[in-house]
């Protein structure tokens, strides 16, 4: 490896180490002790530490790692690495920070830092190309299972399912509603970290394998590609280029799937502030 090479990856751990912290403190210092278990394997590692007496960060090591082996099974080795590195740091700071205890009581205050901490520590997490493992895995096979349905919507319903279940454990509805208002704030701020305040994204790519490219996005991100015709002024050679426009939360996987099949692809990601048309906003509506 070059020192380029080097550099960049002691800069993405180290970005991993100072996010995983963030994210630990978000869940000891404000989730966990106001009973708040905000979806996820981290709330579910809140509830079975409730009714078990184990710490949550170990549990949530444990409860990645058969989650990691179906992430193996189902997707290969690519990802394991940095993503069980940024778990192990979750786990252990999560529960080196749990003896400080509650910075504050008030639940709503709790919510509201500890959804915010936790989706900036994940956000940087995904920036430096590592994940948290976790419902992630399971979203994406659940997605090959069930592809009419979208991944907001099967996150939404994980998440909600895991906050009710709070409910039981805890025997108090207020801790359910925190803890959704809690989920509500780390999808915001997660947007915020990972696209910035744009609306959607417009994607030009140019690649020699502009059909599979293509297939890949209409199957699993579930939305449509326009190709426009261009010609190469140095080759002269016609090319097929792919258009698309996507909400930003969908905007990784195209990237991803551009990487993965061809890594020599020219690839333009441009902000879109309004867009029209199905799935968007009518031409006809009045702007507000």
């Amino acid at each position: 490896m070059s020192k380029r090479g080097i550099k960049k990856k002691l800069k993405n751990y180290s970005m991993i180490t100072l996010a995983a912290i963030v994210y630990a403190a978000g869940v000891s210092l404000f989730l966990d002790p106001n009973n708040l278990a905000p979806g996820g394997v981290t709330g579910i590692a809140i509830l079975i530490g409730r009714l078990s007496g184990l710490g949550t960060g170990i549990l949530i090591l444990l409860l990645n790692v058969p989650l990691l082996l179906l992430g193996i099974w189902k997707f290969g080795w690519k990802f394991i690495f940095s993503t069980f590195y940024a778990i192990f740091v979750i786990s252990a700071a999560t529960d080196m920070l749990a003896p400080v205890g509650a910075v504050t009581k008030e639940p709503i205050l709790a919510a509201a830092a500890g959804g915010a901490l936790t989706a900036a520590g994940l956000g940087i997490v995904f920036r430096a190309g590592a994940t948290t493992g976790g419902m992630d895995i399971v979203i994406k096979v659940l997605r090959i299972k069930y592809p009419h349905i979208r991944t907001g919507s099967l996150f939404l319903i994980t998440d909600v399912m895991i906050a009710s279940m709070s409910g039981l454990v805890f025997g108090n509805v207020d801790v359910v509603l925190y803890a959704l208002i809690a989920i509500f704030i780390m999808s915001y701020v997660l947007d915020l970290v990972l696209y910035g305040g744009d609306e959607a994204k417009l994607f030009y790519i140019v690649s020699d394998r502009p059909e599979k490219i293509a297939e890949r996005i209409l199957g699993e991100i579930d939305l449509g590609v326009t190709y426009l015709e261009g010609k190469g002024a140095y080759s002269s050679q016609n090319k097929k280029v792919i258009m698309c426009v996507t909400r930003k939360q969908q905007a990784p996987g195209i990237e991803g799937i551009v990487r993965e099949e061809d890594p020599g692809a020219f690839m333009i990601i441009s902000g879109a502030s309004e867009i029209y048309g199905e799935g968007y906003k009518n031409i006809f509506a009045e702007k507000m």
